[in-house]
């Protein structure tokens, strides 16, 4: 069983909301398959499941464990290999000091897939800022990646802007609360960085399957106009991609398990086909 800090915060979309949520839930068992795994001077919880190739990999968004995903794991599961772990920090994962911005979170995933023996190519699934994440791992390793899923993820320039941290006022305070995001805030603060590395990358291959959800925000207000912006503009940066609006709260994968589980299967579906 894991610790939960106890932490109650307003419903707020996008990273902030969902961070807020996952420190909120109570002690829950770890995914299957879950164990520590070493990384350099570094134990990584991680949890993984054998099966048909590819694995699906899955990367959690700002602050969030694995067991996120407990309601989409263990069904796909049943069809490919899987694989999910806590990032530095969160879990029994160890803390770090070293960078955390996405080019760093990137190859770190990759080494530990390799110290595992989880061989390429992957359907690569990220929530969130993991979203980010997952976008620049395809966009720099598109030989290791077989498809692509999105699940309300952050854009790279999701916080430029009119959508900086100082015009998101909860969330400002969210990311200000002492002790509770030591092990988040270092990534929060690198996202803008991270924006700009998958920008700069080359583009996702156009036979690359790629399969996007967005939950938009229907709350009328000025930052929410900018935030649907910024997931309409998915279509721009994924022109081959499919996308897919769901009714859903900022954690899709879990109010509305269904649709991600369906969005991997025909991600999977096509990377059989090429």
């Amino acid at each position: 069983m894991k610790p939960r800090p106890s932490f109650a915060a307003a419903h707020w979309r996008l990273l902030i909301s969902l961070t807020a949520m996952s420190l909120a839930l109570p002690g829950c068992a770890s995914l299957p398959g879950d164990q520590l795994s070493s990384l350099t001077d570094e134990k990584v919880e991680v949890s993984e499941l054998p099966g048909p190739a590819p694995t699906v990999v899955f990367e959690s968004g700002l602050g969030n464990y694995e067991e996120t995903w407990d309601m989409v794991f263990s069904v796909i599961a049943t069809t490919n290999a899987v694989f999910a772990y806590d990032r530095p920090g969160i879990g029994q994962s160890t803390a770090t000091f070293r960078p955390r911005d996405g080019a760093t979170i990137v190859e770190d995933l990759r080494a530990l897939l390799k110290s595992r023996n989880v061989q390429p190519p992957y359907v690569l699934v990220g929530h969130s800022a993991g979203g980010l994440y997952m976008q620049l791992y395809a966009r720099r390793y598109p030989s290791e990646v077989a498809g692509l899923v999105l699940i309300d993820s952050t854009h790279p320039t999701q916080f430029e802007g009119a959508g900086a941290l100082a015009n998101r006022s909860l969330g400002n305070a969210i990311i200000g609360a002492a002790g509770v995001f030591g092990p988040v805030k270092s990534e929060f603060d690198a996202l803008a960085a991270t924006g700009q590395q998958v920008l700069s990358a080359p583009a996702a291959p156009a036979s690359l399957p790629i399969v996007i959800l967005t939950a938009p925000d229907k709350s009328g207000t000025a930052i929410a106009a900018f935030d649907n912006a910024k997931r309409a503009d998915f279509a721009r940066l994924y022109p081959g991609a499919t996308l897919r609006e769901i009714d859903s709260s900022h954690a899709i994968q879990r109010d509305n398990p269904q649709a991600v589980i369906k969005a991997i299967q025909d991600v999977l579906a096509k990377a059989r086909a090429h």
